[in-house]
């Protein structure tokens, strides 16, 4: 005997995986995520629902990309050193 289908709709899909309605559709839109429809309601499995946010896990190191190496304290210190001082002018126009 096989199991039953556990079906959800959109708005339930939405709510598992924390994303907009939007979101959902581009993510079936874009084939990352199976939807069905069935006259005119979609729907997704639960067990698809659950592949892809176990897809969608970060790996550790992955992200390295998004946040540069902090510049070493010298080095930011002698570029504002380099730039010239501005010096006052007296009674000069505005």
């Amino acid at each position: 005997m096989t199991d039953a289908i556990h079906w959800m709709g959109t708005r339930e899909a939405c709510e598992r995986l924390g994303v907009t309605l939007r979101t959902l559709y581009r993510f079936i839109d874009e084939g990352q995520l199976p939807a069905y429809k069935m006259g005119r309601v979609i729907r997704v499995q639960a067990s698809d629902v659950e592949d892809f946010i176990s897809r969608m896990r970060i790996e550790p190191g992955t992200l390295e990309h998004l946040y540069p190496e902090p510049k070493p304290r010298e080095q930011r210190d002698g570029a504002a050193s380099e730039q010239p001082e501005e010096t006052p002018v007296e009674g000069g126009e505005f």
